[in-house]
């Protein structure tokens, strides 16, 4: 199936100026020369652009502008073709139809990035980065998905591989040629310090990772309060619209409303909730459990208090529930007093009516969540949760040939370690990966991707 060749809309099928189809493989210009009347693609030049129609017999389907890219110096290494054509449901539907008709196969999800990276062209880092770069929402999003395309990531992991490699070795050339006096005898000794400094790269690594997943995948952040307090007002102030209804009335957010906000780079997945209350309203009862559940979730909780009056057995009821969660507290109403007094904690004072202190609480948000040196000074960060993961199981191993070190187990014993951290460090970039992997991480790219 690998050098079947596949055709796919890269484009979003809808009403829109252009759609652009995409084919790759050994017969891409044969077949798309089936549906095309007045140019023969076998004799054009790569990365060169040409003017034609497509028909369907004697009918004319669409006017198309077709890009050409022979091997090897396609996004695939395949010959590929890319027909862009009139927007609309319709006309590519037909140029894909006539396509496979002749013998053209589907894509699957993700098949031209899985072919990209299987012909060598780019390794599982540069193939996740393509859909990180598509799904960002913010630039700080876009600026780590183009530190993995650029390479950056996979250079880095690499470099880790090459010390182990450099331990590895001197262990081998322990073992096969222990006779020669002028091999340097590794011993335990020697072997650890080298392992820690691993460790300890890895470890920092890790750490700022923290703020790479934060970057990536948001916050999810629930803003909570008494009814009526101004969880709704302040909602439409950070985004700088109506989407929530505001009244005197108290109860009248009875079930969750989502929406994500672009927080000077960090994506809050904001989530504002009924307010919790003794009530006898069914529906608003409804509202208020799944509240308390979406706190529980939570990884942040923005506690709207009433900066205006004292506190009242609500309020405090609200801050034993969030005591044991990541949260801001919120001082709404600060306009009109300042009342609220609470020892070891910092308040907020805000007016989500009038907007004002809430540069105060974007600042405090980004202050808890990352470390805005890495991003500022552009350092390499890890984002993706599998790269992490892969690391965190790599520093794993390590620990596990220290403590071997340090029991002065035989050195073959402690290379087991090391080679399977090199292999989970391989799997990061593809170098080492089995078919399931492939196949799942490519299954969830969109269509013609």
């Amino acid at each position: 199936m690998l050098f079947d060749t596949i055709v796919g809309i890269s484009t979003k099928l809808g009403e829109s100026a252009i759609n652009v189809v995409r084919i790759s493989g050994d017969e891409s210009l044969l077949i798309t020369n089936k549906i095309l009347k007045g140019i023969n693609l076998t004799k054009v030049s790569t990365h060169s652009i040409h003017y034609g129609h497509v028909f369907d017999g004697d009918k004319m389907i669409d006017e198309v502008m077709i890009s050409v890219f022979l091997s090897p110096k396609s996004f695939t290494t395949e010959d590929t073709v890319e027909i862009s054509c009139h927007g609309g449901f319709l006309i590519a539907n037909e140029i894909i139809r006539l396509l496979l008709k002749n013998g053209a196969r589907l894509a699957m999800n993700g098949e031209f990035t899985k072919r990209a990276y299987l012909n060598g062209r780019i390794d599982l880092t540069k193939a996740e980065s393509i859909m990180d770069m598509i799904s960002a929402k913010t630039l700080t999003q876009l600026q780590l998905a183009n530190q993995q395309l650029r390479g950056d990531i996979a250079t880095l992991v690499r470099a880790l591989q090459d010390e182990l490699l450099e331990i590895i070795a001197q262990i081998e050339v322990n073992i096969d040629y222990p006779e020669y006096d002028d091999v340097v005898e590794l011993t335990q000794r020697m072997i650890e310090p080298k392992v820690q400094n691993l460790i300890k790269k890895m470890e920092k690594i890790l750490i700022e990772a923290n703020t790479g997943i934060i970057v990536r995948d948001g916050v999810q952040t629930v803003i909570v309060g008494k009814p009526n307090v101004g969880k709704s007002s302040l909602l439409n102030s950070l985004l700088k619209e109506e989407k929530a209804i505001v009244t005197e009335i108290s109860g009248t957010t009875r079930d969750l409303i989502e929406a994500d906000l672009n927080l000077n780079g960090i994506l809050l997945k904001l989530i504002d909730t009924a307010g919790i209350r003794e009530t006898v309203d069914v529906v608003e009862k409804i509202g208020i459990e799944r509240t308390k559940k979406a706190i529980e979730n939570a990884q942040l909780v923005l506690l709207v208090l009433d900066h205006s009056e004292l506190l009242t057995e609500l309020d405090k009821e609200l801050l034993e529930i969030t005591k044991n969660k990541t949260r801001i507290l919120v001082g709404n109403k600060m306009d009109l007093g300042h009342k609220i007094d609470l020892e070891n904690e910092t308040i907020i004072p805000i007016s989500a009516k009038n907007k004002l202190g809430l540069d105060l609480l974007e600042n405090e948000v980004k202050k808890r969540f990352i470390d805005s040196t890495l991003i500022d000074n552009q350092e390499v960060i890890l984002s993706n949760t599998r790269h992490i993961s892969k690391l965190d199981e790599a520093k794993s191993n390590l620990e596990d040939a220290l403590v071997a070190t340090t029991k002065l187990l035989p050195v073959d014993m402690i290379e087991i370690d090391l080679r399977n951290a090199w292999h989970n460090l391989g799997e990061i970039t593809g170098e080492i990966a089995s078919d399931t992997l492939i196949n799942t991480l490519f299954s969830k790219f969109c269509l013609g991707k």
